[in-house]
């Protein structure tokens, strides 16, 4: 591991449309650490989804691993994964920056779901409108309640670049 800040059981949360993944697979890349997508563990390829016991089954397969990231809200299991991580990368990002990263998407194959989008799909969008007042309160809640994980809030992708840039280059981030 390269940066003293980042232990080897890291989530990475935030709005849809945040950058979580990239974010995510960018930092897996410079610490060995493979990265699981919730997407992926959710999510079949005809966009269809897995029962609620056979996404836990996944879940908690990947959380008996000693070493990952795993990007995704999902805040059903949000405390399940902070029980088990150490570090938490809360990627709080005004609502049109995550508007904007979700249209800059379309028409482009991603690692962290089985499909392409193509098509706006209006209540997703509507999730990201009313991420800072119905999930945001409940993550930073969260943050409190979790004393023994180190939580890095990212306000801008400025910031979560500059961190890491500084991973890349075996020093610790500072805002």
């Amino acid at each position: 591991m390269r940066g003293p800040l980042v232990g080897e059981r890291v989530l990475v949360i935030g709005s849809p449309g945040g950058g979580k993944s990239t974010f995510a697979r960018r930092l897996g890349k410079l610490l060995g650490l493979p990265v699981v997508h919730l997407d992926q563990l959710f999510w079949n390829s005809d966009r269809t989804t897995v029962s609620r016991e056979e996404f836990d089954r996944r879940l908690d397969r990947a959380l008996e691993g000693d070493r990952w990231i795993i990007d995704g809200n999902y805040q059903r299991t949000m405390k399940r994964r902070l029980e088990r991580c150490r570090t938490v990368f809360f990627l709080d990002y005004p609502v049109e920056v995550c508007l904007q990263g979700v249209r800059a998407r379309f028409g482009r194959p991603r690692e962290d779901i089985p499909w392409v989008e193509t098509l706006e799909d209006p209540e997703f969008l509507q999730l990201i409108q009313e991420f800072p007042e119905k999930t945001r309160p409940k993550i930073l809640a969260l943050k409190e309640q979790t004393p023994w994980a180190e939580w890095v809030v990212f306000s801008s992708r400025e910031e979560a670049d500059r961190f890491l840039e500084g991973e890349e280059q075996g020093q610790r981030f500072s805002p």
